[in-house]
């Protein structure tokens, strides 16, 4: 509970991510202007962008307008996925949180994880301890994932009932 009164659940169809929720991947993700390849060989840029970068783009700079356009972009399906996955009401932390990690992980993979069917089935606590899972890329352990993973975790513990 905050200091203002209980946190207030609604229905994840009702939200879309908020500015801390942006920042918070921001903070995971890492802003790079400039492509690099990612610990598993993936071409990125800007805020964890992958879609339309390739190796033959590693070293090319993008602007910050540009970023910022492309994280709203990128976010865009894993808003989506929340709200059209998540039954059981929750918070705008909450939602942040599962946003962050959808937009990591992916949507088949939230859409098949018992953290969501967890969540879903009002196991707030459970579902949190799902995070820890999820730290690994390729099979190895990235210490950046279990960092996210305990930010998410605890965005989400939270504001358990």
């Amino acid at each position: 509970m905050s200091a203002l009164g209980p946190k207030v659940r609604v229905l994840a169809a009702t939200l879309v991510i908020s500015a801390a929720g942006l920042a918070g991947i921001k903070r995971d993700e890492g802003d790079v202007r400039k492509v690099y390849l990612d610990p598993v060989g993936i071409p990125t840029v800007c805020v964890g962008h992958t879609a339309t970068v390739t190796h033959k783009d590693v070293g090319k700079t993008y602007s910050a307008e540009t970023c910022t356009y492309l994280l709203k972009q990128d976010t865009r399906q894993a808003v989506a996925a929340v709200q059209r996955l998540v039954k059981a009401p929750l918070t705008q932390q909450q939602f942040d949180a599962l946003v962050s990690f959808t937009f990591n992980v992916g949507v088949a993979n939230f859409q098949s994880s018992t953290l969501l069917k967890q969540f879903n089935a009002g196991q707030c606590h459970a579902a949190a301890d799902q995070f820890q899972r999820w730290n690994k890329a390729r099979g190895k352990v990235l210490r950046g994932l279990t960092i996210r993973r305990a930010h998410e975790a605890a965005a989400l513990r939270e504001d358990c009932p």
